[in-house]
């Protein structure tokens, strides 16, 4: 839709319009680059300074032909081919596009005379003025009436927050609130003008004004260019965030600082409000009640000697609040002297606030004296000298932000004034800027290989019906007669006692029909779930154990009706103390009765015998699955033998059977649950989708009608868990020739309230924690962390990338402490082929060190290293780092009896085939890859072949789509059928001849009465690991990949790029390399949010203690399309053998195990914050093992913030806020 509306508006966009385009938009499974590489085929070449990420018109600073050179950035370019067709690729059997055979707008709607409209009943109402005197006439007699433009704010209001408002008025359709006049002095806007138009209006406000006179209007384009998304600006007005009022707003310092005014009308009179005057405190306005925003003057600047910049700085470089945010504006007199400053800042007080101290500090002053640098600063500090516990948290970082920015722009200043002082810090002035991205993929990968089907980058089966939007998930399917619809009452907070439920009222409410809660179970037990100690409850009993916990459910004949009465259900608890964090679950020994270790060798003797010994912690967060389907399921009870239908978007259609059966009270082969599909599981819809699941078919046979309910993305997020934090203290013993002979390792997971997954996932991160590394003397211990958190869950990978990231930690650190470069050491101690792990299990087909030197060659490793140490070298503000890490990943379920899997094929008279497995599609491409194999083993063509959908009465007793082996199980089970039909039909082959169809073959079978239908079956051979004994096969294979990272940080700012990423991945024989491609590249880039940006954040103070804070896309930051390399190459593994590899077409699992390649992204960034802190002489002492040895301890993700913190140059240190006695941060990290 996105890309629709910008060819709509813009039939020859440039890559750089595409890819803006997309800024408002978030994709969990892709990695972003098939959708930019699809979309770039509808742009047009650019010019050679478009092209450039520091180009004005794409909001830089200026590329250098802007600037005055020729040639471009890169010498040359290609120009504009004015010949050149809209669109540069038409796939096969696709219509070319033509925009002129586009449907037009209709005419009569442009012809249209807008007229006031009212509407509404007694609870609301409803008026559309179409003139600003009917608007005035409304605000007289209703002053409290809420004022809608684009309702982006007050959607979040009514849906998150149930705040009601009886009259609402909305603005959109009056022309005198969206005008813009150019006065002499100032521009004038209208207050409802939309902020896409506005970025035009300052656009054309700097060629009217000139770029002097026009500065605040390249600070105004420059904030609305990461002003939320396309989509918002769309809609979003400048009244409308004025009168939010939000501290953190883009725009308003802007506003402050440029000393607009505000002109404010009510009937019969008309009020100017200054800037400086307009917010009075936290949220609020010095806007009277009757009184709406008409229009804001913005100032122009002097034709010289006035300076206006703006910054911005959030988690996220597009789409994204703010942290802090700042509008500086400081004029000169003829000689230097500062006549007027406005230093305006937001996200540093509970409202956009002047820097008072520092603006009258400055006044008077000569800008040019390196002393009114240091002054500013020290006033700057006492303007924002914030407390470590102050709301919002991150106190040191926004105190350095502030000063950061001010620096910037002072340098900035000083060197647009030609000061040729050796006090400009030139460097400072930059801000980074990324290039558009680009990749490459190898598609001749499988060529040696590539069979009739099987081998070939076929589509996605679904790829049609998912991007026109025909795709069907489980709340597409039509309501059923007497629906209800669920919602869940949960709890509040994080640990107390159960006093009191009262849902009287809620059941008096319209619409509400019903309420189900333990009471309802038909016995205690059923009440329990969650291997393996089914020590959960789906409703909660006598205590509560975590926020989001399930009291109860509300039906009701709407979702809206459920929800309100859900908020009127009246819960009274006695709150009892919490634990939420792995150090506070270990100070307080709160652990589940767990524990597991790997011992091999004798590490306490290699200790004694080792050259050195090192000590450290290895940290990291979790992860919220953020699949952009939330859990959903509809529940449907038949009227005859307790039956029951289940649509339910579960990875696990036969645990939901079984619970379904269980909270029902009767057998398993009464409930039948189907999944047609799923929009992303990642693991997080393996467990924990069955507690939805299972309530709803309670409530159903309870009320005897279906039941629907799709859990909103806050609700999602707060009951379904998360990928479990990790902490591990390790000791590692190494020799001086960099040999490691021993590892001491203790593993703990924060579990959250109950077991769910936790053991496994630790068992996982134990036997993936020696990476890719012969450690000959080992031993690992681990613990799961009983906390007051949701349940932690699986999550694509499943605890390896957790152990891989511990040993990647000591492996980093360690080589620090040898001063030795990392690469090296890493190769040292790689694996070498049929060399046995820490769990005894020979490597074979090991590939590891060879896609290591692969990747190393490919990439100019080396010289790219040089390169970076002598930028670093030059450069004082911007590091640039490099990593290569390596990966191999178990692939089989630890839980022996899962890695099993059943098949049903079918071949029906026309020749067609319908194949059934266990496994679920979630867009991973599964059903693609099985139809591949049935037609490839039943000799038709792809498209003979169809999945319908995953169903308990089809495939029994299946397995979770999970662990990466999904294709492995599914895969040989289809294929044992269809070797079976093969079989059958091989009389029918020799009779009618190689060219008989399948028509034909089926048709004769059939009369000979032969069985066309098929029930196939595979387990896993050889494994089954025994923990203590530390004996068994553990996993099949291990999928193996190498990748090497660069990034480029502003350490100014912590603000930080990928400039390029290479992945290489060993996938064996792939069976669609278009789909692994597809499924390396999404893995990737959720691996680099899990390391980068993803922070779940839960508030420790006031009433909402101890819930998420951290609950929707508003505060939960995921990789946007800007944030993916500015060169993402990804190859696969080819021209080697795979002896050992004995799974279906010798593949092998792809789904989880390039997640981990997102780490590098991690530790490149790392490698350049080691750079900048060398800058100040501080680095790792050789042979030191002690607080105080320099080491840079980073912990995940690596935040803007933490980036920043890890910095010591003098504007850092300054910026320290220590915590005072007793004092805590805003909100609790987990």
């Amino acid at each position: 839709m996105s890309l629709y509306a910008l060819l709509r508006n813009n039939q020859s966009p440039t890559e750089h319009d595409v890819e803006e385009a997309f800024d408002g938009n978030l994709c969990r499974c892709t990695g972003y680059r098939p959708i930019l590489d699809a979309a770039q085929t509808f742009s047009v070449k650019p010019s050679p300074q478009s092209a450039c990420g520091n180009s004005k018109e794409n909001g830089g600073a200026g590329c250098c032909m802007d600037n005055g050179g020729s040639g471009g950035c890169g010498g040359g370019g290609a120009k504009l081919d004015s010949d050149q067709p809209i669109k540069r690729f038409t796939p096969p059997g696709f219509i070319e596009y033509n925009p002129d055979t586009e449907l037009i707008f209709p005419p009569s709607l442009k012809k249209h005379d807008f007229k006031p409209l009212a509407f509404g009943n007694k609870r609301k109402t409803w008026y559309r003025p179409v003139t600003l005197e009917q608007l005035l006439e409304i605000k007289s007699a209703y002053p409290n009436a809420k004022i809608i433009g684009g309702s982006t704010e007050t959607q979040i209001e009514i849906k998150f927050k149930a705040l009601q408002y009886p009259i609402s008025v909305f603005v959109g359709d009056i022309p005198e609130l969206r005008q813009y006049t150019f006065k002499e002095d100032h521009l004038e806007i209208g207050g409802n003008i939309i902020l896409t138009d506005l970025e035009n209006v300052c656009q054309e406000a700097i060629k009217h004004y000139g770029e002097a006179r026009g500065q605040i209007f390249h600070a105004i384009h420059k904030q609305l260019k990461y002003f939320a998304g396309r989509q918002i600006r769309n809609v979003g007005t400048p009244a409308g965030n004025l009168v939010t009022a939000s501290p953190i707003s883009d725009l308003n310092p802007v506003f402050l600082a440029s000393d607009a005014v505000l002109v404010a009308k009510a009937l019969g009179k008309e009020i100017e409000i200054p800037m400086a005057d307009f917010f009075t405190r936290y949220r609020r306005t010095a806007l009277p009640a009757d009184a709406i925003l008409a229009s804001i003057r913005i100032p122009t600047t002097q034709q010289k000697n006035e300076f206006f910049r703006a910054y911005k700085q959030a988690k996220r470089k597009d789409d994204d609040i703010a942290i802090v945010t700042a509008a500086l504006k400081i004029r000169l007199s003829d000689v230097g002297v500062i006549q007027d400053c406005n230093l305006v800042y937001g996200g540093l007080a509970p409202m956009t606030v002047a820097a008072k101290k520092a603006n009258a500090y400055l006044t008077g002053k000569k800008f040019a004296e390196l002393e009114t640098l240091e002054g500013a600063m020290n006033a700057l500090e006492q303007d924002f000298d914030l407390q470590f516990g102050v709301p919002g948290g991150m106190a040191s970082y926004r105190k350095s932000l502030a000063l950061s920015f001010f620096y910037r722009f002072y340098h900035e200043i000083m060197l647009e004034l030609g000061s040729d002082s050796g006090n400009v810090d030139k460097e400072a002035v930059s801000e980074l800027e990324r290039e558009l991205s680009t990749g490459f993929e190898d598609k001749e990968a499988a060529a040696a290989y590539v069979q009739e089907t099987v081998g070939k980058s076929n589509p996605h089966v679904a790829a049609m019906n998912q991007v026109t939007g025909e795709a069907r998930y489980t709340d597409d399917i039509p309501p059923q007669k007497n629906e209800l619809y669920g919602c869940l009452v949960l709890s509040t907070k994080a640990h107390a006692k159960l006093k009191s439920v009262d849902y009287l009222a809620a059941l008096e409410m319209p619409g509400v029909i019903d309420y189900v809660d333990k009471n309802d179970m038909p016995n205690p037990k059923a009440n329990r779930w969650g291997a393996p100690h089914f020590e959960e409850m789906f409703f909660a009993e006598d205590m509560i154990y975590t926020t989001g916990q399930p009291i109860g459910l509300i039906l009701a004949t709407s979702a809206t009706r459920a929800a309100e009465a859900a908020r009127a259900v009246k819960v009274e608890y006695e709150e009892l103390p919490a634990i939420y964090t792995i150090e506070e679950a270990i100070e307080k020994d709160s652990f589940f009765n767990y524990f597991r270790e790997i011992k091999k060798g004798d590490p306490e003797e290699a200790f004694k015998n080792s050259d050195y010994t090192f000590t450290g912690v290895a940290r990291m967060g979790g992860q919220e699955h953020f699949y952009l389907e939330t859990n959903a399921t509809i529940a449907i009870p038949k009227p005859e033998d307790g039956e029951i239908e289940i649509f339910s978007s579960t990875q696990n259609p036969n645990e939901a059977q079984v619970y379904a059966a269980q909270v029902c009270n009767v057998q398993a082969n009464k409930v039948v649950v189907r999944v047609k599909r799923m929009g992303g599981g990642f693991g997080g819809k393996e467990s924990r989708s069955i507690q939805l699941s299972s309530i709803l078919a309670l409530a159903a046979q309870k009320t005897r009608r279906p039941v629907r309910c799709m859990l909103t993305r806050e609700e999602d997020m707060v009951t379904s868990g998360q990928r479990h934090p990790f902490l591990g203290r390790w000791k590692v013993g190494v020799n001086k020739d960099g040999k490691i002979q021993a590892l001491d390792l203790d593993v703990f997971n924060n579990a959250g309230w109950s077991w769910d997954l936790s053991g496994a996932v630790c068992e996982r991160a134990m036997s993936h924690s020696d990476g890719c590394y012969l450690i000959p003397n080992i031993h690992v211990r681990g613990r799961l962390c009983k906390t007051n958190t949701m349940s932690n869950t699986a999550f694509r990978g499943f605890g390896g990338p957790q152990g891989m990231f511990i040993a990647e930690s000591y492996m980093e650190e360690v080589a620090d402490r040898l001063g030795m470069p990392v690469e090296k050491f890493r190769e040292i101690n790689f694996y070498k082929p049929e060399e046995q792990t820490h769990f005894n299990q020979p490597l074979t087909d090991w590939h590891v060190p060879l896609m290591y030197k692969q990747v190393q060659e490919e990439t100019q490793y080396d010289a790219r290293r040089a390169a970076i140490t002598k930028f670093n070298d030059e450069h004082k503000w911007r590091k640039r780092g490099l990593a290569l890490i390596p990966t191999k990943f178990g692939i089989s379920f630890t839980a022996l009896w899962f890695n099993q899997a059943g098949a049903l094929v079918h071949i029906y008279h026309d020749g067609s085939i319908l194949v059934a497995h266990g496994g679920t599609e979630m867009g991973q491409g599964l059903h693609t890859k099985m139809t591949m194999i049935a037609a490839q083993a039943l000799q038709v063509p792809l498209e003979s072949v169809h999945i319908s959908e995953t169903a308990t009465n089809t495939v029994a007793n299946s397995s979770a789509t999970a662990a990466s082996a999904s294709s492995d199980l599914n895969g040989y089970a289809i294929y044992n059928a269809c070797a079976q039909l093969n079989e059958r039909l091989a009389p029918y082959r020799a009779k009618l001849g190689p060219d008989a169809t399948m028509k034909e073959l089926a048709h004769a079978a059939y009369f000979d009465r032969v069985n066309l239908s098929a029930q196939g079956f595979y387990k896993t051979p050889e494994i089954g690991y025994t923990w203590g004994a530390n004996t068994g096969k553990m996993f099949f294979y291990f999928t193996q990949g190498v990748t090497a990272a660069e990034v480029e940080v502003d350490t100014l700012t912590g603000t930080w790029t990928c400039a390029r990423a290479d992945i290489k991945m060993d996938v064996g024989r792939s069976i669609n390399p278009a789909i692994d491609y597809g499924q390396i590249q999404g893995a990737f880039v959720q691996g680099l949010g899990l390391f980068t940006m993803e922070e779940s954040l839960w508030l420790r103070n006031g009433p909402m203690a101890g819930n998420l804070f951290t609950r929707g896309p508003g505060a939960y930051k995921i990789p946007g399309f800007r944030d993916i390399p500015q060169v993402f190459n990804v190859s696969l593994l080819k021209d080697v053998e795979w002896k050992d590899l004995r799974t279906i077409q010798r593949s092998r699992g792809v789904g989880e195990p390039p997640l981990f390649m997102g780490s590098a992204v991690f530790f490149a960034i790392r490698d350049a914050l080691k750079a900048a802190r060398r800058q100040y002489g501080v680095e790792a002492k050789v042979g030191v093992d002690g607080k105080e040895d320099g080491l840079l301890r980073l912990e995940s993700p690596a935040t803007p913030e933490r980036i920043r913190l890890a910095c010591v140059d003098p504007i850092m240190q300054r910026s320290r806020v220590v915590a005072k006695e007793g004092e805590k941060s805003w909100f609790i990290a987990i």
